[in-house]
């Protein structure tokens, strides 16, 4: 099954679980996060932008995996460069997660877009 496919069916999960290799310990670095997904791309939001150790983790060696659901997904991680694709996550996953009691406003503004790009299955 292609990972677009496979990826449709997990959209709505809340969270994934991204998983880095350390900069400096070359060992694997977990984390939860939120994420939006548009084809075969996943996008995440680092509020502390280029700080965050997972984003320097994905500068460094870009490869990485998602697992959403009990799904394991092989990656591309890179920070967004692109105004249009910039918006679009920020669209994601404000549209995800914003409810009329959440203020995610600023944190939609201000966070800095991540991309995972998955890859296609043999």
């Amino acid at each position: 099954m292609a990972a677009n496919s496979r990826l449709g069916r997990l959209r709505e999960t809340e969270f994934c679980y991204l998983t880095t290799t350390g900069r400096v310990s070359g060992l694997p670095r977990e984390i939860e996060i939120w994420f939006g997904a548009e084809g075969s791309t996943l996008y995440m939001l680092s509020g502390g932008r280029e700080k965050s150790d997972w984003v320097k983790n994905i500068k460094r060696s870009p490869i990485v995996s998602v697992r959403i659901g009990g799904v394991t997904f092989r990656g591309v991680g890179r920070v967004v460069a692109d105004r249009e694709e910039d918006a679009l996550a920020r669209r994601l996953l404000l549209k995800k997660y914003a409810t009329s009691a959440d203020d995610l406003a600023s944190w939609g503004r201000k966070a800095l877009p991540v991309a995972v790009d998955i890859e296609a299955e043999a």
